[in-house]
């Protein structure tokens, strides 16, 4: 049963078929168009195509396929076990890290879904509603641990992902910085979100700091701040980098503030405006706070209103 093609799941389909030459692949159409690009092997005796809502009798254990094209590539399908009432669910409710670790599941799962599968947000939706037809006791992903228990919360943890709603209120901000003036500003504006009473900031050096993580704080809270240093009259690259994520992952329904610097001709707010303007839903405060150089206490001024302005668009 080949559920994914992609090579870390796959790679070794061909030594399994030289091992094991009557084996039967069951997969759908798509997955044999692309198997060869893969092997330079004929797997035309060895291939079974099945199709949305085939049965296939083992025994004990009878098997239906749904198809769940796009999560997240087009020949992705998931299976389930009527005997044991189990969904083997591809990359679906995968996670990143090992399974010999404690570590709490929606953090590392969060990433990874927004990270690998965030784009495509109305495919998950189609194969959720699939999904909710099924009397579902046990969920086996590809990646990351099996899960036996309060299957409720996962399921509900990817219906929010998948709509694109925030999971928390809570603001990240990402920074973009030369020479460090940048990012002073930015971890002066957390300190003055914090003292107004926003009870979660979480705070990203797009130079430095792992880029999925910001990009999962940025779908996670319902509020993002961008600063950036202006850099050749456009944006410093890690910030243009990061924009690049979030409109790659069809980002939206945020509210968003901005914060620029630049010596001579600051820009960065311009820039990051055009990087938004195709995005869905999001509202972006009108006025942004412009550093020329280093922060100044007209700048403090500026951004004690200016997070004031924002608490209220959200609602705090």
């Amino acid at each position: 049963m080949i559920s994914h093609l992609e090579p870390d799941h796959a790679a070794n389909i061909g030594r399994f078929v030289e091992k094991y030459p009557d084996v039967q692949l069951v997969g759908n159409a798509k997955t044999f168009a692309m198997l060869p690009q893969f092997f330079d092997k004929d797997f035309s005796a060895q291939q079974l195509v099945v199709k949305e809502g085939d049965e296939l009798s083992l025994g004990n254990h009878t098997l239906t396929f749904a198809m769940a094209p796009m999560v997240h590539w087009p020949e992705v399908m998931v299976t389930y076990d009527k005997t044991d009432k189990i969904l083997f669910s591809a990359d679906g409710f995968g996670k990143f890290g090992t399974l010999d670790t404690d570590e709490d599941w929606d953090c590392e799962a969060r990433r990874y879904y927004f990270n690998i599968v965030g784009r495509y947000g109305a495919q998950v939706q189609t194969l959720l509603k699939k999904a909710a037809a099924l009397d579902i006791e046990i969920i086996c992903p590809l990646h990351g641990p099996v899960l036996k228990e309060n299957l409720e919360h996962y399921i509900g943890k990817y219906d929010i992902w998948s709509k694109y709603e925030p999971e928390n209120k809570g603001i990240t901000i990402a920074y973009a910085s030369i020479h460090g003036n940048t990012a002073e500003a930015a971890k002066k504006f957390a300190e003055i979100l914090k003292a107004q009473g926003e009870e979660k900031v979480s705070l990203f050096d797009l130079s430095r700091d792992d880029m999925a993580e910001a990009v999962e704080d940025a779908f996670r809270y319902d509020g993002l701040v961008l600063a950036s240093a202006t850099y050749d009259g456009g944006l410093f690259p890690c910030m243009e980098d990061f924009l690049a994520h979030l409109k790659s992952k069809t980002y939206r329904n945020r509210t968003v503030a901005i914060i620029e610097n630049g010596s001579w001709g600051p820009m960065a707010a311009k820039h990051i405006r055009a990087a938004l303007e195709g995005l869905k839903n999001m509202t972006v405060l009108e006025k942004a706070v412009t550093i020329k150089s280093t922060m100044k206490e007209s700048n403090i001024a500026e951004m004690e209103e200016m997070a004031k302005e924002l608490r209220a668009a959200l609602g705090r």
